[in-house]
């Protein structure tokens, strides 16, 4: 859930400043005497780490608001006071700051963290998943959480999509130049083709260049479940993972939504294995066997 809000947002802003710069006319200067490579490349990695740097910013914010995550200020339940010391426990364990802890309404299991720096971070779980799993496999799954947080991603994964939003700024202008150009004859400064074709070129390329994002997500999943299992046993770690495994082979438990989530009702091959946040949940319950903890 993290990877595709944090990505949302990250598309978001790049597109929003994109059309900020083209109104202000920073496109236009930049391209007035053609295409200058050494500007137009300082140009995109300074707006393209911005925008992954503002998205790591706001990742807090925006997943409580996308999911509608109550933070727990005080515990008025012992479920909820069961939730902070377990999460408190976990975090001094890995050796980061006390996160917020947040319960989301969803009735399928499922739980994130972000937050831009270990110290500051949130973890966030679904009612659902409160409701089904015992407190061990909640425990691992917390400790999976915490252990994203304690390893980095947050920040690792900003700086993966600040290098990919500067492939992605500098190609979609130089494509989007090369056919106004050619295609559109325009020589004289750039025209709508130009602007029309960059825009697209954007999107279609941020959309193909996530893939490196997924595939990072995908890595640092049996990290976490590795955490995790440090952190709460392998065994409860191997029981969460199996129990999602189950609920995902239910089509009643597994909507399209969660699916998009990167929880996966089998593995899938071709290109849509590229777009997966999440390996097969078989082949990280197999890791976690096989790993020597």
């Amino acid at each position: 859930m993290r990877i595709l809000l944090f990505l949302a947002t990250n598309l978001a802003v790049i597109l929003v400043a994109s059309f900020t710069l083209r109104l202000l006319g920073v496109d236009s200067y930049l391209s007035q005497y053609g295409i200058q490579y050494g500007p137009l490349l300082a140009f995109a990695a300074v707006f393209g780490f911005a925008g992954a740097i503002i998205s790591l910013l706001i990742s807090k914010p925006m997943a409580k608001w996308s999911t509608k995550a109550k933070v727990i200020e005080t515990p008025r339940t012992p479920a909820e006071r069961w939730l902070m010391d377990t999460v408190a426990d976990l975090a001094r364990n890995a050796g980061i700051g006390m996160p917020e802890v947040a319960i989301f309404p969803a009735s399928q299991s499922n739980a994130f963290a972000t937050g831009w720096n270990k110290n500051d971070a949130l973890v966030a779980v679904s009612e659902g998943l409160l409701h089904r799993f015992n407190k061990d496999e909640i425990r691992a799954v917390l400790g999976h959480e915490i252990g994203h947080v304690a390893n980095g991603d947050m920040v690792t994964l900003a700086l993966i999509q600040g290098v990919v939003n500067t492939f992605v700024i500098f190609a979609s202008r130089v494509i989007g130049s090369f056919v106004d150009r050619v295609i559109f004859k325009n020589e004289n400064g750039h025209g709508i083709g130009f602007f029309v074709v960059s825009i697209a070129a954007e999107i279609v390329l941020g959309i193909l260049a996530s893939t490196i994002v997924f595939w990072f997500s995908r890595r640092r999943e049996f990290r976490a479940d590795i955490a995790g299992a440090q952190l709460a046993g392998r065994s409860a770690m191997i029981s969460a993972l199996a129990r999602l495994k189950q609920e995902s082979e239910m089509p009643d438990q597994m909507p399209d939504t969660l699916q998009a989530f990167g929880i996966n009702r089998g593995a899938r091959g071709g290109l849509s294995a590229l777009f997966m946040t999440h390996p097969p949940l078989e082949d990280r319950i197999q890791a976690l066997k096989q790993a020597g903890l």
